[in-house]
């Protein structure tokens, strides 16, 4: 049974939510403080954890900061309707995605079944693969998919899952352009909306984390109105196939 971790001081609502996620097979935790949640999300080995933004002790981007300095556990945030500003900083921080308040259980539930399905497919692919799975070599970044490794330039890359999923789904067109549409289906796990800035933050941290390896980030190139590319000078094949 997976666990899910809710970081919520709205009691009320966290009672709702427990239930509601305990009856569609989940093992629900809810704590209402920061620092506390904080450290139940770093000591605790949940799966996915339910974050929000205002709370007390230390605020909803601040306990993110900090858990994804020592972890990649799947995070939704959940923020206020309207704070698009509060969005944009939660994915820029590294959250997987989020979902804004007053929001239907029912959507909440399918947000945490497809980061968790993303997660999942990884896993088992990495179990039944072991080590030898297979390799994306493009332009001096190196990819396994079993593993879930990047390697650039011979330097490990820590992404998250989502940012990993992204990185791969260039890596498989390199050179061509993958539509908005094709990477929200693959890399989100939902259509895509032209409001939804999620790919677009997400494309940002992987150019940002590219950057700091002494990869040029530009590398992820946008096309304007259409979606992304990953531009390249050489490249080899796959690999294990």
């Amino acid at each position: 049974m997976e666990t899910i971790l809710l970081i919520d001081d709205d009691v009320e609502l966290c009672a709702m939510l427990t239930d509601y996620l305990n009856r569609h097979g989940f093992r629900a935790i809810a704590v209402h403080h920061g620092e506390t949640g904080l450290r139940v999300a770093i000591e605790k080995s949940a799966s996915l954890v339910l974050l929000d933004v205002m709370l007390p002790g230390i605020n909803g981007f601040e306990v993110l900061r900090r858990l994804r300095a020592v972890s990649t556990v799947s995070v939704l945030l959940l923020t206020a309707r309207g704070e698009d500003d509060d969005r944009i900083v939660g994915l820029e921080t590294g959250a997987d995605d989020y979902l804004a308040k007053p929001f239907n259980p029912r959507e909440l539930l399918a947000r945490i079944r497809a980061i968790l399905r993303r997660s999942s497919t990884a896993e088992n692919s990495s179990a039944k693969s072991g080590t030898s799975g297979k390799l994306l070599r493009v332009d001096g970044i190196e990819l396994d998919t079993a593993a879930r490794s990047v390697c650039c330039d011979g330097a490990d890359l820590e992404l998250t899952d989502i940012e990993f999923s992204l990185l791969e789904a260039l890596m498989r067109s390199p050179g061509d352009v993958v539509t908005r549409e094709e990477l929200a289906v693959s890399v989100l796990g939902r259509k895509f909306h032209p409001f939804d800035r999620s790919l677009d933050m997400h494309v940002s941290r992987l150019r940002r984390k590219l950057d700091d390896s002494g990869r040029p980030g530009d590398q992820v190139k946008t096309i304007r109105g259409v979606g992304y590319q990953l531009a390249v000078r050489t490249m080899q094949k796959i690999a294990g196939e």
